[in-house]
């Protein structure tokens, strides 16, 4: 992720996050739901061309839980993906991603879909995203 390595994907030192990781962590989320729409994955015999729209998203911990919320409010709601299904895992609650709510509007979502997250002392939890 933007060419950081090892431990330092998340932040400078353990327990410290980059100041625009939720903008970074939107990015790939909204990277990860265009890739098998454009990308020719031609790597075998028995596939060949980009997915297409019957795709499983497996999304893992807070980095990609806005990938339900991009499907709904960019894809499905514009007849993209329709059939398409996301597997949401947790493997360490812990992490979070909390974010202040003032940085909602980077999160590149309909306004309507402010109140579909937890908010506690003005953060937002993006992994309560799902709930859309």
């Amino acid at each position: 992720v933007w060419g950081k390595t090892g431990s330092k994907i998340y932040g400078p030192k353990a327990g410290q996050d980059y100041l625009d990781n939720e903008l970074r962590f939107s990015l790939l989320c909204q990277a990860a739901l265009e890739a098998p729409r454009v990308l020719n994955l031609n790597c075998s015999k028995y596939f060949s061309g980009p997915y297409g729209e019957d795709v499983l998203f497996i999304a893992n911990d807070w980095h990609t839980a806005l990938i339900p919320c991009y499907l709904k409010s960019m894809y499905q709601s514009r007849g993209i993906y329709v059939n398409a299904k996301v597997a949401f895992c947790i493997h360490n609650i812990a992490y979070q991603g909390r974010f202040a709510f003032s940085d909602f509007s980077l999160l590149n979502l309909p306004d309507e879909y402010r109140s579909s997250f937890d908010f506690i002392d003005g953060y937002e939890k993006p992994v309560k995203g799902r709930k859309i």
